[in-house]
């Protein structure tokens, strides 16, 4: 099946098409899933649901871009939404602990294959696991993370300081 006629067939219901789709994308989206999860159990849940809004609102996705960002972006937002609903603790510090001039060890995170690094990343308290995945992995500003999550700017820079501190942490006890 062709990707470009499987979307038209998915936005009119069509189940095959729609699988088409799930079967194409199922992979790098549970990889999403499972940097914003603290497990595989949590992170198919949140697949599940991320796919269920999928095809639901397939039919705002307007043919611009990428099939494939579009859909990662509805997952990301799927993560977030889990997290807020099933996780209120966002372990909130003060930015005074912030510190611009942070830096992680590059060389050892290189080093990592992706299952460690998204185990690693698993382990994070939920404010920082979140924060550090839109900061780190999706490219967003701090300014925007904030208004994502309803958190200031700076704790939003407070959250990815200490998630880069607890990684190193991590980093230097199995190194």
């Amino acid at each position: 099946m062709n990707l470009d006629k499987a979307i038209i067939a998915a936005k009119k219901g069509n189940p095959v098409a729609q699988r088409y789709l799930y079967e194409q994308y199922k992979i790098p989206l549970f990889t999403v899933c499972l940097r914003y999860s603290r497990d595989r159990s949590e992170a198919e849940d949140i697949l599940q649901e991320g796919f269920i809004k999928i095809f639901k609102d397939l039919n705002q996705y307007a043919g611009k871009g990428a099939i494939g960002a579009w859909m990662r972006k509805v997952m990301v937002n799927t993560a977030l939404q889990y997290i807020r609903k099933w996780k209120k603790d966002w372990n909130h510090a003060d930015s005074q602990d912030y510190k611009e001039a942070f830096q992680t060890s590059e060389i050892a995170f290189h080093n990592l294959g992706l299952e460690e690094l998204t185990r690693l990343i698993q382990q994070l308290p939920d404010g920082y696991r979140v924060v550090f995945n839109l900061y780190v992995i999706e490219g967003y500003s701090h300014k925007e993370i904030g208004e994502m999550l309803g958190i200031s700017e700076s704790t939003s820079k407070t959250q990815l300081f200490k998630a880069k501190a607890s990684l190193k942490k991590q980093l230097t006890n199995i190194l």
